[in-house]
């Protein structure tokens, strides 16, 4: 068999934990108690032995379309057939912000239209495959055990259902049908941890779960201040941005599943599900321009908490990655036994990046924080103190090879988007000191942030490509750089800058979407090659913008939206043949997309055509 295309699924969450829904009503992928457990339904990345939750019409006969009720998380896929139409509507009521293996999935069927029949297939696979569990079938549902982790299945029913429903248990899997006539309501509710035996539902509970849900996040989603141009698909990722966010300590995931490839067929498949340094940074600085300032906070207090655990570690103040929780032990493996998405291993879990020394970070979560003090977020005196800190440290450090942002695995260079971020991570703390009147030795960050500023200018820049460069040692362009204007480092009008685009222009972007870097040209230690990196798409948009090139921006920004799935949503990278592949949803993108289209459309509000 062979895995459903990447794009051909929705995301549904409780804030902390995720699952993937296929287009054909087929949770591919769900791991709990946490986005970082292992995975009891992962279909995603291997058909066969991955285990999935699917509800469908009986039969081959149907078409199926799907969409999110509108400003919620709530998705609904409905299915057409010659006897009628249904829909299946998945949710996770939230699980708020106390820790717990208790999370619920609630499916819930409905007959719009005739009759339909839904065959329903639970067949979980603990441990990504690797525990064999048995089943229990009861009265009211079935539970599932494995190695001291249970999940129970219950059924919703009304008085006198017996003879809609049919369930048996085939090989450890739970198989059923139940049938419906036009305006029925009914459903199957999957949960984690159950305390007891499953519980006979009715349908205003299911309702009611529904209602509870919608509202949370209409009311979240109410919160936002923008009014702008492409507000819709602006909500959709902040909302897919929240769903990334792990509640109970404010970290967010770079996105809810692993290993899916850069390249089918290719090695480069990472396990993106725990909390960069650098994308929640930048998703805070997302959320925060459309009015978000909670998650600003929280946020703010997990970095502090961070640094503070390290604040005499010799490999610096934070590690680029964390596990959601805080801590930092993600040693990378390998699942031998899953085949990959669409044969592409191996299949990593884990993540040997973590162990990098990657110093952009420090520019980014600083920048983050000067954006949250500037919309009013109060600076605790032992935030300054992390700050500090983190800038000391900085001072003694920032002038040393670096694996960089793309977490190459070919050797430390003298990266020029680290560099650039340096001189961001002194340049912020130094204006927040000055503005608080906080102490602080600022005449040696004000040296430092000036040797950083007049090295990238003499060595980052290279005269033969007319171009700011990767690192210091080579002449390859890199997209990473898009980001020196929106950072303050040069003017977007600068000559410098603008003969930088122009390269760029020439050899990273095709029909609007750009590339990293050329991986032939400047080798990163891996075999094979790679699609187009939504993020840098997205920051080539707000790139044009300042360099006032608002009819190329508006353009580029358009196509990109049609590269969005049938539900507004973005993986990492597309492929030649316009397929989204790499891990999904991506903050990475989500985010990029909500600063591009914010800085666009102001832009053009002070310009229009």
């Amino acid at each position: 068999m062979v895995e459903t295309a990447i794009a051909e699924h929705g995301i549904i969450g409780d804030l902390q934990t995720a699952a993937l829904v296929s287009t054909d009503g087929s949770v591919d992928w769900f791991c709990f108690p946490r986005f970082d457990s292992p995975s009891v339904f992962g279909a995603l990345l291997d058909d066969d032995r991955g285990g999935r939750f699917r509800i469908r019409p009986q039969g081959t006969g149907y078409q199926a379309e799907q969409m999110y009720l509108p400003d919620t998380a709530v998705l609904v896929t409905r299915f057409f057939t010659a006897d009628g139409v249904g829909e299946v509507v998945d949710f996770m009521p939230p699980a708020g912000a106390t820790v717990t293996a208790n999370h619920r999935l609630v499916r819930m069927l409905h007959c719009v239209r005739g009759r339909m029949t839904f065959e329903v297939e639970v067949a979980p696979r603990f441990d990504y495959g690797r525990a064999r569990h048995r089943t229990e079938l009861t009265g009211h549902g079935a539970v599932f055990t494995a190695d001291g982790v249970a999940m129970a299945v219950h059924v919703v029913r009304e008085p006198g259902d017996e003879r809609r429903a049919d369930v048996e248990v085939v090989d450890g899997d739970v198989r059923g049908t139940i049938e419906l006539a036009a305006g029925d309501i009914r459903g199957v509710m999957v949960e984690t941890a159950p305390g007891g035996a499953p519980q006979e539902l009715r349908v205003d509970r299911i309702r009611e779960l529904f209602r509870e849900t919608v509202r949370f996040w209409r009311s979240w989603l109410a919160r936002s201040t923008y009014t702008g141009r492409w507000r819709e698909m602006i909500n959709r990722s902040a909302i897919t941005l929240k769903l990334m966010t792990y509640a109970p300590t404010g970290g967010l995931v770079a996105a809810p599943t692993m290993a899916l490839p850069e390249q089918v067929g290719g090695e480069r498949n990472w396990d993106y599900r725990y909390t960069w340094v650098r994308d929640a940074s930048f998703s805070v600085f997302a959320l925060m321009r459309l009015g978000f300032r909670e998650e600003a906070e929280q946020f703010a207090a997990w970095l502090g908490d961070r640094v503070r655990e390290r604040v005499n570690s010799d490999s610096g103040p934070l590690n680029i990655m964390y596990r959601i929780d805080g801590s930092s032990g993600l040693k990378e493996d390998v699942l031998d036994h899953w085949r990959g998405y669409r044969g592409s291993a191996p299949v990593r879990v884990g993540n040997g990046a973590a162990e990098q020394l990657q110093l952009d970070i420090y520019g980014e979560a600083l920048d983050s924080i000067f954006a949250a003090d500037r919309a009013g977020t109060p600076l605790p005196y032992r935030g300054w103190t992390a700050i500090s800190q983190v800038l000391d440290w900085l001072a003694d450090n920032w002038d040393q090879p670096e694996e960089g942002i793309w977490e190459t695995r070919g050797g430390r260079q003298a990266f020029t988007y680290g560099r650039v971020m340096c001189w961001v991570a002194f340049d912020r703390g130094i204006r927040m000191a000055v503005e608080h009147g906080r102490p602080a030795p600022l005449q040696r960050w004000t040296a430092e942030r000036d040797r950083i500023y007049r090295q990238v200018m003499e060595h980052g820049f290279h005269a033969s490509r007319d171009a700011f460069v990767q690192h210091y040692n080579t002449d390859v362009l890199d997209s990473a750089l898009l980001r020196m204007p929106r950072v303050g480092f040069i003017d977007a009008r600068d000559p410098l800058w603008l003969s930088t685009m122009a390269a760029m222009d020439r050899e990273l972007v095709t029909d609007s979407l750009v590339y990293r870097y050329d991986p032939a040209a400047s080798p990163d230690g891996l075999r094979g090659a790679e699609g187009t990196f939504s993020l840098c798409t997205f920051g080539y948009v707000d790139a044009l913008t300042r360099a006032g090139r608002l009819e190329d921006a508006r353009t580029t920004l358009e196509k990109m939206l049609t590269y969005a799935n049938h539900v507004g949503l973005y993986s990492e990278e597309i492929a030649l043949t316009g397929e989204q592949i790499g891990n999904f949803p991506q903050a990475f993108t989500h985010l990029a997309l909500i600063d591009a289209a914010l800085t666009l459309d102001a832009a053009l509000d002070r310009h229009p055509a």
